[in-house]
């Protein structure tokens, strides 16, 4: 998928959309009636991360919680639905999906979701990315009495009309879970067009996701592993490496400093490294391989379900990745995960758990990716990634490993 291409279309077609429908929506508000059923079908939009499906656990959990009986719905890309299939609280059913392999599967797939989201007469919708056009359109279609979403208020750019009628303030100085948590307090008013909510969201309401692995899904990814390395032993430490950084390289620290590290961890005759990632990361992962050219670093790309990664972090002592999926899918498993963070900032997307550590230089020019640009930068240079040392992430490794000494 061509992000650039994607943006593009969000902009020069979604905003002309979104005006359209907002005046549509005004001139028929005198006729509409007023439904006072109570709310049963909630449906999560959120298309394009895999990782906010994780982050938004916890306000599902609340839902439930606050709602006994509710039936809940998500709306995401085929690409990406494993996320919220492994978070085991939607219905497999009620997972609706759109491909984005080809404009024709992408716009018969948009009409088929709002076909059936209409014909579900979903209760309240949940809009959860932050301000792109097709979201609020898709929400607005679903014909859901309620409809909650980010809204830019008196901020300026970000438009994409007036279609939700309960809006959120988008606080880009507090964890994004907790900005999910906050569409739940809103939904006891007929409408919301302010920006105040009534009271905090405590840390305590923040649950983080939980992966229940097996023995038997286990002990295959131990098969899998020793097929490829037969000398591996119960002395062996599994590291992981993400060095790739999916659709955003901008994202990535660079690749010379994974080879780097890994040369020095691998000097450690206890420690194997284990190459992670999607097919389209073989050529990043390939690179470090090649590089490394030790038998105990592992070539894994490609070689995984999402369910089998999964259980590669439950058996793996250290998770080193880049800012995207898979940080967060390891946060829901006991494996602890090193994450760096630069052009995006940990205090909105940091993986949720008591396993993470950051790695993060905080330069002044940091986030450079934001709603407020569609994660689009200018920067072709990220010095803020490049400023991590190799010297300083070996170190807090090592201290770690050395913490869960077998």
């Amino acid at each position: 998928m061509n992000i650039d291409l994607v943006r593009k279309i969000d902009y020069w077609v979604g905003v002309p959309a979104c005006w359209f429908f907002t005046v549509l929506k005004r001139l028929f508000r005198p006729f509409a009636g007023k439904t006072s059923r109570p709310l049963k079908k909630f449906l999560f939009i959120e298309l394009s991360e895999m990782g906010s499906a994780i982050l938004a656990y916890p306000a599902m959990k609340a839902l439930i919680k606050e709602y006994p009986g509710a039936e809940l719905f998500f709306l995401i890309f085929a690409k990406n639905r494993a996320s919220v299939d492994l978070l085991n609280i939607i219905p497999l059913e009620n997972v609706l999906v759109v491909r984005v392999d080809g404009p024709f599967a992408f716009l018969s797939d948009m009409l088929k979701v709002v076909f059936r989201m209409r014909r579900e007469r979903m209760d309240c919708v949940f809009d959860l990315e932050l301000f792109t056009r097709i979201t609020a359109l898709l929400t607005y279609l679903s014909g859901a009495p309620i409809r909650v979403g980010f809204h830019r208020f008196c901020m300026e750019g970000l438009y994409r009309g007036n279609l939700h009628t309960h809006r959120i303030q988008y606080n880009f100085q507090q964890h994004i879970s907790k900005s999910f948590l906050s569409f739940l307090r809103v939904l006891p008013y007929p409408e919301k067009d302010w920006p105040g909510l009534d009271g905090i969201i405590g840390e305590e309401e923040i649950t983080p996701a939980f992966y229940r692995s097996t023995e038997p899904g286990r002990a295959r990814m131990r098969e899998k592993i020793q097929r490829i390395f037969p000398e591996l032993g119960s002395e062996h430490r599994l590291i992981i490496f993400n060095p790739s950084a999916g659709e955003i390289p901008i994202r990535a620290w660079p690749v010379e400093n994974f080879i780097e590290l890994g040369n020095r961890l691998l000097s450690d005759p206890n420690l194997l490294i284990v190459l992670m990632g999607a097919e389209t990361d073989r050529e990043t992962t390939e690179e470090v391989f090649r590089a490394l050219q030790h038998p105990r670093c592992l070539q894994l790309t490609g070689q995984t379900t999402l369910p089998e990664l999964m259980d590669l972090f439950t058996i793996s002592d250290l998770l080193i990745t880049n800012d995207s999926g898979p940080g967060h899918f390891a946060s829901m498993t006991p494996v602890p995960v090193f994450i760096f963070f630069g052009p995006e900032t940990p205090r909105l997307y940091g993986p949720l758990g008591e396993n993470t550590h950051i790695l993060y230089a905080d330069f002044p020019c940091s986030p450079c990716l934001s709603a407020y640009n569609h994660r689009h930068t200018p920067c072709r240079d990220n010095k803020c990634l490049k400023n991590i040392s190799v010297d300083e992430v070996y170190a807090r490794v090592r201290k770690q490993l050395a913490k869960t000494t077998r």
